[in-house]
């Protein structure tokens, strides 16, 4: 399944020279543990998350303290600059493409130790995929498993006329009755439908009217000529 099919569209993003405070707030209406973070066009930016906000406070107040010091010791003046979302922020943010499989951002997302990707298309956030986006993948109606079967698997990509095979499902176990042309179209219906999204077992009760698979080596017919080895004398 495409992440487009399963990322959220709408999503909420903070600019980068929006204050922590404001970050804060959005996160905590919205019930969000991370915002991306864009300009003006919708390029994405970075990222900024609750681990950013612990790590952003430890250093301001470790540079509050340095601070000080120096303001009694240099004669250094004491920072009163408010830290914004681009002071802290993720700037090497792991995205992925739209057009990509779910099983590759499940692998990033195993990979790279993160809850969620930005979906980015030339640059700009059009998207954000959550591990519990990508449950839905997984966790499919049977109605819509069944559909997928006979109307892609078996008229699209097969050829197969859908009356010929009874399909049921039940939790994503499918099981699979009727009579084909072939032993191999049989073969590929059971492992096509193995491999779709939602699908926990396939049950195979398919029967065929011609074993295509099998080659039986034959005598060539008298007269047909025989192939020689070498060269033949002049």
């Amino acid at each position: 399944m495409k992440i487009s099919d399963l990322m959220t569209g709408d999503v909420l993003t903070i600019g980068h020279g929006a204050s922590l405070k404001e970050a804060a707030r959005r996160m905590l209406e919205a019930g969000v543990s991370g915002l991306p973070v864009t300009d003006d066009d919708g390029v994405l930016l970075g990222i900024i998350t609750e681990a950013d906000f612990m790590s952003g406070e430890a250093d301001r107040r470790t540079a509050k303290r340095a601070g000080l010091l120096r303001f009694f010791v240099d004669d250094h003046e004491v920072p009163t600059r408010e830290r914004t979302v681009g002071d802290v922020m993720t700037k090497a943010v792991v995205v992925i493409d739209p057009e990509a499989d779910h099983a590759e951002a499940a692998r990033l997302m195993q990979t790279e130790r993160v809850k969620r990707l930005p979906v980015v298309d030339s640059g700009r956030l059009v998207g954000l995929v959550s591990r519990s986006d990508m449950l839905r993948a997984f966790v499919r109606p049977d109605a819509e498993i069944i559909d997928e079967i006979r109307e892609h698997v078996m008229r699209r990509v097969l050829w197969i006329d859908p009356d010929r095979v009874t399909v049921d499902c039940v939790d994503g176990n499918v099981v699979l009755r009727g009579k084909l042309e072939t032993r191999s179209d049989a073969g590929l219906l059971v492992e096509l439908t193995k491999r779709l999204d939602g699908v926990a077992s396939v049950a195979d009760h398919l029967d065929w009217e011609v074993d295509n698979t099998r080659v039986e080596m034959v005598s060539p017919p008298v007269g047909f000529p025989r192939a020689t080895q070498g060269l033949r004398r002049p």
